[in-house]
C-alpha cells in the first residue's frame, strides 16, 4: 500500500469519527490539525504530507478544517510534563497528547470571542 493510499484510508477513518462526533448533541464545530514547519516558518519534510491529508479529509467531511502551526509544541509539552515527571521515558509517552492539547489551545486562543 502506498503512502497516498495509507493517507486516504486514514482520512476516511477520521472522517467516520468526525461524522459520529457531529451526530452528538454537542456537535463538532471544527477539526484542528497541527501543521509542522521549521522554526523560521518554512515548510519542512512533513508539511506537504499534512496538507495533503487535510485535503483528503476535507473531501470527506463538511466540518471546517484548520491547519494550526505546531512549531515548538513538543518542546513546550516536554517542559510542562517535566514539572511533574522527571523520568523522560515516562514523559516521552505523553508528549504527543500534551502537544496536541497545546495546538488546540492555541487555536482556541485565537478565535474571536462572542
Amino acid at each position: 500500500m502506498t503512502n497516498d493510499a495509507n493517507a486516504g484510508a486514514a482520512a476516511r477513518r477520521l472522517a467516520d469519527e468526525v461524522r459520529q462526533l457531529q451526530a452528538e448533541d454537542s456537535g463538532l464545530a471544527a477539526v484542528v490539525i497541527g501543521l509542522p514547519r521549521r522554526l523560521n516558518g518554512d515548510a519542512n519534510d512533513q508539511t506537504a504530507r499534512v496538507q495533503q491529508f487535510a485535503r483528503l479529509l476535507a473531501s470527506e467531511i463538511s466540518v471546517p478544517i484548520t491547519l494550526q502551526d505546531e512549531r515548538l509544541t513538543s518542546h513546550e509539552a516536554d517542559q510542562i510534563l517535566a514539572q511533574r515527571e522527571r523520568d523522560w521515558r515516562i514523559r516521552k509517552a505523553q508528549i504527543d497528547v500534551m502537544a496536541a492539547a497545546l495546538i488546540l489551545q492555541d487555536y482556541l486562543d485565537h478565535q474571536p470571542r462572542p
